[in-house]
């Protein structure tokens, strides 16, 4: 039977588990081995205290990094998106506990109803925290712009500020000119396997009726500045439309669109909004009927490791400012 400690080590993934939810092949071996070696020494210590009444003192908690994302329901984009950005984080900050939560609460009902699996809220998440007696707090978001979705969870983190000795909230994906020219660079890396002479390469974001929608219409000055005249940006839910970019695509004499998701899981919008061909009103069928063909890449912007690397640099920006 395997010692407890390195049984405990090699518990496989669990969303939402107070337990490390993905290891890298290096951090496993790691934790392996230092499994062994803790077992070793809780051995000798159980033999030395026999007899005695004197306990242990209490060890105190990990700093915690909670990795804030809205969430998706496609398990396999989930892993390879939201997952490799905390691994990604859990590998740069060993000596931080790296949390999961989602803030899309009919995703996180979605999952628990299909797996069984619980993820947790923002606030579930943090009450956590507090209950453990953790004492400093990172809250990193996946989002990539200041919205909605970013300024309920630095609201929502008001109210735990008192609860902590060092409580900080690290920047969306885009919040900088550096940010938007690196993750423009990431994705031309990314996408140059499908480039060519007439093909035109499609980006295609949310979209919100915040003001922070502008970045999206920034992100589309970066292409055209870094001279990537070839990348076109749209919105699902706000501007610029699909119908905008296929006139555009259309009136510069592309005979191909490739399109992919400018978001960080590649989900329902990417699988439906984007790539569903029986969909009339999909990116991709708007593509079609005005002429141009149209390919799909299901990948979401958590599978590029630069960017993922973004993430990690906002974490350490703020471990740094403590």
């Amino acid at each position: 039977m395997l010692p407890s400690a390195l049984a405990l080590a090699i518990v496989p993934e669990r969303e939402g588990s107070l337990l490390d939810q993905s290891l890298s092949r290096r951090g496993f071996a790691k934790a392996a081995l230092g499994a062994l070696a803790a077992s070793a020494g809780l051995a000798g210590c159980a033999s030395a205290a026999t007899g005695s009444d004197a306990a242990a003192p209490a060890a105190t908690p990990k700093p915690a990094i909670v990795v804030v994302s809205f969430g998706t329901s496609y398990a396999t984009s989930r892993h390879i998106t939201i997952g490799a950005i905390e691994s990604d984080i859990r590998e740069a900050f060993p000596d931080y506990d790296v949390r999961r939560a989602f803030t899309a609460q009919i995703i996180i009902d979605h999952v628990e109803k299909d797996t069984g699996r619980h993820i947790d809220n923002f606030e579930e998440a943090m009450d956590k925290l507090v209950a453990e007696g953790v004492r400093e707090v990172i809250v990193q978001p996946t989002h990539l712009m200041d919205g909605f979705e970013y300024q309920d969870v630095a609201t929502s983190l008001e109210n735990y500020r008192d609860k902590f000795d060092k409580c900080a909230l690290g920047k969306p994906l885009l919040f900088s000119a550096e940010d938007q020219h690196a993750v423009a660079e990431a994705v031309k890396a990314a996408m140059e396997r499908y480039e060519g002479d007439k093909t035109a390469i499609c980006l295609m974001g949310h979209g919100t009726e915040a003001e922070s929608n502008s970045i999206y219409a920034t992100m589309q000055d970066v292409f055209d500045e870094l001279g990537y005249n070839n990348y076109f940006v749209a919105t699902v839910e706000a501007a610029p439309t699909f119908d905008d970019v296929v006139s555009k695509v259309k009136e510069a004499g592309y005979t191909k669109a490739v399109l992919r998701p400018l978001m960080v899981v590649a989900g329902d919008h990417a699988t439906n909004d984007m790539a569903d061909t029986e969909d009339p009103e999909s990116f991709a069928s708007l593509m079609i009927a005005a002429g141009i063909e149209a390919e799909s890449v299901l990948e979401g912007l958590g599978q590029i490791a630069q960017i993922d690397e973004i993430y990690v640099q906002h974490v350490k920006e703020v471990i740094d400012s403590l």
